[in-house]
């Protein structure tokens, strides 16, 4: 399983959102996402978030929590152990990204996005400032079959 973090930055009642439409070959083609990326070899994963946060939007962030542990296990895919953050400070000026087009959306626009359906669900704590939580989303193919909150409540009934 790889290890990646993902990382939704929020000023002014918006989410910085990547719309991932450059990249060839990109599992989240089309899709709008948080920023973030895979760990490298000796990264914890406050380093790959702070590296990935400045190397796809130019910003540095100063004031960022730990939310969540999301687990992806997919028919398809590799699996991935991604670390889930949320930041409100920052400082910097926006840069081009190589990966998409970053845009900040008001949050109650968010769910109105194309996204994957596990994504909607994280999210959701998230705007709800859930405590420090667990996710495991299993996928076939694009299809969101399990959603395990905590390692026992079902999301998907």
């Amino acid at each position: 399983m790889k290890n990646t973090t993902l990382c939704y930055i929020e000023r002014d009642g918006c989410y910085l959102m990547l719309h991932r439409v450059k990249k060839e070959n990109d599992v989240n083609h089309d899709k709008w996402v948080g920023v973030g990326g895979k760990l490298e070899e000796d990264e914890s994963p406050e380093d790959c978030l702070l590296r990935e946060v400045r190397e796809e939007t130019g910003l540095e962030l100063t004031d960022y929590r730990l939310c969540a542990v999301v687990s992806f296990v997919s028919d398809r895919w590799e699996g991935e152990h991604m670390f889930l953050y949320h930041a409100v400070g920052f400082s910097g000026s926006l840069k081009d990204c190589d990966e998409g087009v970053l845009e900040w959306v008001p949050i109650e626009r968010v769910n109105a996005l194309p996204q994957w359906a596990g994504d909607r669900l994280f999210l959701q704590r998230l705007q709800q400032k859930a405590p420090f939580f667990t996710m495991k989303l299993r996928y076939e193919g694009e299809n969101l079959v399990e959603a395990v909150l905590n390692g026992k409540e079902n999301l998907l009934g």
